[in-house]
């Protein structure tokens, strides 16, 4: 099944964690490197790298044994740290001949439409240049990436970008297990439905380490990924040709495979790059005429509104246990919907005195989850 997903794999996003490459912030580049460079003679290999360790090498350079909690400390320890990342990748594909570019990214330049898609062509341009593109959030600017985000979710965001065919994260440890490893859990060598599973044996982010990720992160990734129709593997960075063996289907770390009902790039960024600005709650029949039979969401269906959004922000669709069911883009704004919701779609300009569209969110933008 591994040759299946990943033999034919030309384009590929590789994310390497921070504590690989605070263990080595020289050997590790040049190991992955050499791979890349090798595969891209052999089979016209298209990687793009997603690199975590900005604030763990900023950490090395300055000294610092725990990473710092105070914010702007958080930013210049990553700001020393970015410089020093990029001169360790330069010189490892350089030794090829091969150019790097960095891209750096904050949320809103996956969140907004227009920005995704010209971090998309730049990212691009880099690949048909030749050269591979270096990924790493943009942690010196960017506060809520750095307390909240993590670079699993950012490469699983990159393969949206660059269209990628399989999905690498290399980690620390040689897969995800059935239970904790230092307690005699076995690694799950093929995952196939995430939810059931990856989740409810998915860890935490290890606490007092130079990372922000753990297994949960990597999962959630995947599970990204696996709705762009690409597989995932987590596997064991340290382990010599880690990316070939994955290539050539080696039974190594875990395979993820993606689901068979692939969403389009524009839904997938509607699911998965936004961050919902608030949530309609709905009753159990407008949830079965989103869930059952692909409807849009219409007034009369709403019992509920909450937060405050503007019309064409990203909104979350809760069914009436509390659960998240689906996400879309909003054509009314939050004060709008609460007016007009459990009303019939003919009354909205009565009530609204205008009317936009009889669809709170039509179908086209909405994403079930």
């Amino acid at each position: 099944m591994r040759s299946q997903y990943l033999s034919k794999a030309r384009r590929v996003v590789v994310k390497i964690g921070s504590r690989l490459l605070r263990e080595s912030p020289v050997g590790r580049p040049a190991a992955i490197a050499d791979e890349i460079a090798a595969l891209r003679k052999e089979r016209g290999l298209e990687a793009t790298v997603v690199s975590s360790g900005a604030i763990a090498l900023g950490m090395r350079v300055m000294g610092l044994a725990k990473r710092p909690d105070e914010l702007p400390r958080l930013q210049a320890t990553a700001a020393v740290g970015q410089g020093q990342l990029m001169q360790n990748w330069e010189r490892a594909f350089g030794a090829h001949g091969i150019p790097v570019g960095q891209v750096l990214l904050t949320h809103d330049d996956v969140a907004e439409r227009e920005r995704f898609l010209s971090a998309r062509h730049a990212l691009r341009a880099l690949h048909e240049f030749g050269a591979v593109p270096i990924i790493n959030e943009n942690d010196t600017v960017a506060v809520e990436e750095i307390k909240f985000g993590d670079n699993d979710r950012l490469a699983a965001l990159a393969c949206n970008l660059v269209s990628a065919d399989a999905l690498i994260l290399l980690t620390d440890v040689d897969g995800l297990h059935d239970a904790d490893p230092r307690a005699g859990g076995k690694r799950i060598p093929l995952v196939v439905d995430i939810d059931r599973e990856a989740f409810p044996v998915a860890g935490g982010a290890a606490q007092g380490g130079v990372g922000t990720g753990g297994m949960a992160s990597k999962v959630q990734a995947a599970k990204i990924a696996a709705r762009s129709g690409v597989p995932t593997v987590v596997a064991p960075g340290g382990k010599p040709g880690v990316v070939r063996e994955i290539l050539e289907g080696g039974d190594l770390g875990t395979l993820f495979v993606p689901t068979s009902a692939k969403l389009a790039s524009r839904k997938h960024w509607i699911a998965f790059a936004q961050r919902p600005s608030g949530a309609v709650i709905v009753d159990e029949g407008a949830r079965k005429a989103l869930a059952e039979h692909g409807k849009s969401l219409l007034p009369s269906g709403i019992i509920e509104v909450r937060g405050s959004f503007s019309m064409g922000e990203a909104i979350s669709v809760v069914g009436g246990d509390g659960v998240e069911f689906a996400r879309g883009l909003a054509r009314y704004g939050s004060d709008e919907i609460d007016r007009i919701r459990g009303k019939r779609s003919t009354d909205i300009e009565q009530v609204l005195g205008y009317k936009y569209l009889d669809e709170v969110i039509h179908r086209d933008d909405l994403v079930l989850l």
